[in-house]
């Protein structure tokens, strides 16, 4: 979809003329275009030279266009801002009338009916959804703008951009802060919708119960939808604000962490990218700006579902002044946990636990020489019911990596375990390229803690399921961070790297988002295309389409998609009512699916060596580049003989395997597609392979059984030449090299397996040859068997030897 058509298609009609006038300001671009004396002789009419008096009218429509949008966006603004204290004044007097009626023994009839609180309730929603149009109205004509600026810069070779950006910051109608409105909107809501009496407690509570099911799902989010998933969430789960009493402030929200590891052998970023048992992460995190004291040291240890424990994250707090001297060992444990063995706040046991987490900290971080290698900053908002941990979503924006080593000569943190240049001061302008990373998404993290057997709230699974966000299971900052900022010393990248320059914006595929109070709207957005719609010479016909035309394909649109939603709700009730409960689950359902080379050891993600060496050969020229076309085209040829081969041949075809709807934004089976990535020059994906004792020990059992078959086969041999004659001599040379060829193949193949599944390789572990190279060889032996006994007549040597005597 061209830009023109999704403004027309996702403006709000109310507020119709107050968006930019993008089709016009096109137009105004074609005054480039006129007709000279060629255009008589048949030729191609040329295009006039764009003059200065062509570039100040534009300009000048263009400062018109950016008064209209920030004046409104404005006006707006400060509306919703007066409507939140209206709102906020009525819920108050609201909640004031019903604790009143409560502490009276004898009501006087002025505690709020269950009508008012409902209409309290209707007219936060509408704010709620003016909200998130205004966010949608500033997204639209901040795109808006870049997309003409672009246009024009391309179309008249006249540079407007680096101007033009000043004026926008001029009147930044773009850069609202909806991050208090959000908290004020998810406070007044969640007092109206339990009636004044919001739920209390601790925040971390929930976490020790019992017989429960832990999932966390990670999720990319485009910072296009990510106000209006705030607001979405906090219809269903209040912000969680750890300090009520005092007024929010942006810095309330940064989280800051250091990572540590050691520069020449990466252990701990290896470990955790892939996934080995007792891989740790240590982290230095503080809250809020540089000025904070309190620094906790955290350790992340992963541990295998095989083991039967769970993963676990530790930390403990230490003052800032402190930290230096603990990592290098001038501080003890006893020292940095004295005050608080003489303070008592806390049991001997608790203390003497954090006190040997602490030691073998210090004993990894001075041992490893782990220093600094990375910072992750990000503002996060975190929803959940206070006292109650069932149900924890945390959103993470403005995420930003930073490098902290030394390694390139340039003395970043020093000796200091941390670098002193900046803070918190996104998106940190001050730092070179090279040394920051900006992930273009927010991340969004679900943590459901729910009892055996019990689905999570419906709320959740249709959120996961939207157009909204993308599943990025075991997303890292501390691995992206690392595999982004070292590009020259890091060589094995995680799976979801080659996703970075793919748009995650996806059509919208049923009726989620917010909606006014009666009446069902959809102003989300959706996928909007970046594609630049170029005029060209002959393209005036396409600057308005019809209408009507518009209107029709916008129905058609609609009825597909609300088609679709009936279509899946059907399908999720056929699974609800009369769903098999032996289907495999996603993880299981991948593993499942068919390995596309058997040589490589990251099957789904090659590096693209082959087809530099290609294209190098190719610009030198000359025999070598023959020799390598001709190599080419003889390895595409053969796979696709084998190909062909494979699928005539008769041999049984695998079972398939029943589907399963998909869950929390994971595709269902029949939807899995695999999509073959490159890998940079020289670098390798690594795939995420699950390995259990039992893969070793059925590679075990399979050499066993081999070294079981080749024994009898030896038995065999020895038994025959004890027989003497020439015949017996022979079948058991042949079924002694048999079984000694079977012997070595099987412990090769044994010690290769066991060598890969130790590195966690996602290689084709099946043996395709063996068993039918075994069967051939023994056919072989006993046709040679009975080739001597028919060519000696069927007489053997003992009877010959008999008459001679």
């Amino acid at each position: 979809m061209r830009f023109g058509q999704q403004l027309r298609s996702s403006l709000i009609k109310d507020w119709y003329y107050y968006y930019i006038s993008y089709d016009e300001l096109k137009k105004s671009l074609k005054t480039d275009f006129g007709y000279t004396p060629a255009q008589s002789s048949g030729h191609q009419p040329k295009r006039k030279e764009w003059t200065e008096e062509d570039e100040q009218q534009f300009v000048n429509k263009l400062e018109q266009e950016l008064d209209k949008v920030f004046t409104f966006q404005k006006v707006k603004s400060q509306e919703i801002i007066r409507r939140i204290k209206a709102t906020e004044k009525e819920v108050n007097e609201a909640i004031a009338r019903t604790e009143a009626a409560k502490n009276e023994e004898r009501p006087d009839g002025n505690e709020p009916t269950e009508e008012e609180y409902m209409l309290l309730e209707e007219d936060l929603s509408d704010v709620i959804a003016d909200v998130h149009d205004l966010a949608k109205f500033t997204q639209l004509n901040y795109t808006g703008f870049q997309k003409i600026i672009k246009k024009h810069d391309k179309m008249t070779n006249w540079h407007l951009k680096p101007v033009f950006a000043a004026r926008l910051n001029a009147r930044p109608f773009f850069k609202d802060d909806y991050d208090v409105t959000v908290i004020n909107l998810s406070k007044l809501y969640d007092q109206v919708r339990t009636r004044g009496n919001p739920i209390k407690g601790d925040a971390s509570a929930g976490g020790k119960q019992q017989n429960f099911v832990r999932q966390t799902t990670k999720y990319w989010v485009h910072p296009d939808n990510i106000t209006e998933l705030k607001l979405i969430i906090l219809k269903h789960l209040p912000v969680l604000v750890f300090n009520p009493s005092k007024e929010f402030e942006k810095k309330d929200s940064a989280i800051t962490s250091i990572y540590y590891d050691n520069t020449d052998t990466w252990e701990l970023y290896e470990g955790r990218l892939k996934k080995s048992e007792g891989a740790e992460a240590i982290r230095l995190r503080w809250y809020g700006g540089m000025e904070t004291d309190t620094i906790f040291i955290e350790r992340k240890t992963h541990r295998e579902d095989w083991t039967g424990e769970k993963s676990v994250k530790a930390r403990f707090s230490i003052k800032e002044k402190n930290v230096n001297a603990f990592l290098r060992g001038d501080m003890t444990t006893a020292q940095l946990f004295e005050k608080m063995r003489r303070e008592g706040k806390k049991g001997e046991k608790e203390i003497d636990d954090l006190e040997q987490l602490a030691k073998e900290v210090q004993f990894r971080v001075i041992d490893r020489r782990l220093v600094p290698v990375c910072r992750s900053f990000y503002n996060r908002t975190a929803f959940q019911l206070p006292g109650d941990a069932r149900v924890r979503i945390s959103l993470d924006t403005e995420l930003t990596m930073v490098r902290e080593d030394n390694m390139d000569g340039r003395q970043r943190t020093g000796k200091n375990w941390r670098r002193m240049d900046i803070g918190v001061d996104f998106p940190f302008n001050q730092l070179p390229p090279e040394d920051a990373e900006r992930f273009p998404y927010g991340v969004l993290e679900v943590k459901l803690q729910t009892a055996a057997g019990q689905e999570p709230p419906e709320w959740i699974r249709e959120l996961t399921a939207s157009h909204l966000v993308e599943a990025v299971p075991k997303f890292s900052k501390f691995i992206h961070g690392c595999a982004t900022l070292f590009p020259n010393r890091i060589d094995l990248l995680p799976f979801w790297y080659p996703q970075m320059d793919a748009d995650i914006r996806k059509p919208v595929t049923h009726k989620f988002g917010i909606e006014r109070p009666g009446q069902s709207t959809d102003n989300s957005t959706g996928m909007e295309d970046d594609t630049d719609d170029e005029l060209d010479d002959g393209d005036e016909q396409t600057l308005h389409g019809d209408e009507n035309d518009d209107d029709e394909n916008v129905q058609r649109l609609r009825a597909a998609r609300d088609a679709l939603e009936e279509h899946e709700q059907e399908r999720r009730m056929e699974h609800v009512n009369g769903g098999d409960p032996n289907v495999l689950d996603e993880e299981e359902r991948m593993a499942h699916k068919p390995i596309a080379s058997i040589d490589d050891d990251y099957p789904l993600y090659d590096s693209e060596d082959e087809e530099e060496e290609l294209e190098e050969a190719k610009r030198a020229g000359g025999w070598r580049y023959r020799w390598k076309l001709i190599k080419n085209y003889a390895s595409i040829a053969g796979d696709k003989a084998l190909s062909c081969l494979t699928y005539i041949t008769p041999f049984p075809k695998p079972t398939q395997i029943p589907s399963r709807e998909g869950k929390f934004g994971l595709p269902s089976a029949d939807k899995v597609q695999q999509k073959r990535f490159r890998a940079p020059k020289g670098k390798k994906i690594h795939v995420p392979v699950r390995v259990e004792p039992k893969v070793t020990f059925a590679a075990e059992r399979t050499f066993l059984s081999w070294l079981e078959f080749s024994i009898i086969l030896g038995s065999i041999a020895a038994t025959l030449l004890n027989f003497g004659d020439t015949v017996a001599l022979a079948s058991a040379l042949a079924f002694t090299i048999v079984a000694g060829i079977a012997l070595l193949y099987s412990m090769g193949l044994f010690l290769w397996r066991v060598d890969k599944i130790k590195k966690r390789r996602a290689v084709n572990y099946h043996d395709e040859w063996g068993p039918s190279v075994l069967c051939f060889g023994l056919v072989v032996a006993v046709a040679i068997s009975f080739g001597y006994r028919i060519s000696r007549g069927g007489e053997g040597g003992l009877k010959g030897r008999e008459v001679s005597v």
